[in-house]
């Protein structure tokens, strides 16, 4: 597959002479002809900007809403996902380097068109589509391609994002479809700046923007040991989520293990079972109602409970819901509690 096959103009970006300034994302690089940006999908070609990997995917399968994760968002449901190659952080723990790490890759994968997309979504039997595995901004223009398509077949749309697209993307995904992001908050200011080479106040403003405009928010922070897993750190996260965002929006945090840089490199542990128990005890008490263990299998946490009551309302083992406690109302069946979901019908659970 040639490169120049997934090649298509951004819609994105203003001219500065021959030079092209990329605003798909906040780093809204300056590109000179014949250059990439720095996420090496976007080019300038004789002044304008292409997109190098529209519908070129590295990745397709049809997985469990609760993988990406969303535990609020029609639960026991499957989207079908899909990514490219690269992406616009440097995070040297990459859980996903080997497409996010491998610009040299670009336009390699398998060309897909947005019908044909769609019409495996239809086959495989999936309520939604998730653009996912890498940094979906990049795959910006392909998607709102399928989410257009999607929306009239009644197919949900989702991005599981590090949230750092422009303020303009953002309205466009959601006017063509975006019904939900998964969030990455990957740590306070100073880890952001200095490991991902980007502001986190930006993640921020969008989280808030996506949710006041009806965009569906969850948020996760992988917890890496000796970067991000401080407890003054984790309490500040917390308390701008309950503050900013609201009590009611789940949070993620989830289990790293070695890989890319701290792999190879660094030898960065897998994260302690405890310091995940201690980030939930944290988000919890500093207001959260729905702070969940992610990447433990079978741990309780995993579990939704009613913020009054505490009945077990979801139970789930792995990215399989096993049990499903909610009213057709969306509450509490014991003590009525409303709790914060999107869904169209009570999921089939695994056994």
């Amino acid at each position: 597959m040639m490169v120049q096959d997934a090649a298509r103009e951004a819609l994105l970006y203003d001219c500065v002479g021959d030079t092209v300034q990329c605003n798909t994302c906040e780093r809204r690089c300056l590109i000179p002809v014949g250059m990439l940006g720095f996420c090496a999908t976007r080019r300038n070609i004789g002044g304008r900007l292409y997109t190098l990997v529209y519908g070129n995917i590295s990745s397709i399968s049809a997985n469990p809403i609760e993988k990406k994760p969303f535990f609020h968002f029609h639960p026991g449901t499957t989207a079908l996902t899909i990514g490219t190659w690269s992406c616009n952080f440097d995070c040297p723990w990459c859980q996903n380097f080997d497409i996010s790490k491998s610009p040299h890759r670009v336009g390699q994968g398998q060309q897909l068109s947005p019908a044909a997309f769609v019409a495996l979504v239809r086959k495989y039997g999936c309520q939604g589509t998730s653009v996912s595995f890498n940094e979906p901004t990049l795959l910006f223009e392909y998607a709102l391609d399928i989410f257009d398509l999607a929306r009239k077949e009644g197919y949900y749309n989702t991005y599981v994002t590090n949230g750092y697209m422009t303020g303009d993307a953002l309205a466009i995904l959601a006017a063509h479809g975006l019904d939900a992001m998964n969030i990455d908050i990957k740590g306070g200011a100073e880890e952001v700046r200095r490991f991902c080479a980007a502001d986190v106040e930006v993640v921020w403003r969008n989280a808030a923007w996506a949710k006041a405009h009806g965009v569906w928010v969850e948020l996760t922070t992988l917890l890496v040991p000796g970067i991000n897993d401080a407890e003054d750190g984790l309490r500040r996260i917390a308390s701008r989520i309950r503050l900013e965002l609201g009590a009611d929006v789940p949070w993620h945090v989830t289990g790293y293990y070695p890989a890319y840089k701290f792999g190879h490199e660094a030898h960065v542990p897998p994260t302690p079972l405890g310091t995940l128990i201690r980030a939930r005890e944290v988000g919890v008490a500093e207001g959260l109602k729905f702070v969940y263990v992610g990447n433990v299998p079978g741990h309780p946490y995993e579990n939704t409970y009613c913020p009054s009551c505490q009945q077990t309302l979801v139970e789930r083992c792995g990215f399989r819901v096993t049990r499903y406690n909610i009213t057709s109302e969306k509450r509490c069946p014991n003590c009525a509690e409303e709790i914060p979901l999107v869904s169209t019908a009570v999921p089939q659970t695994g056994g």
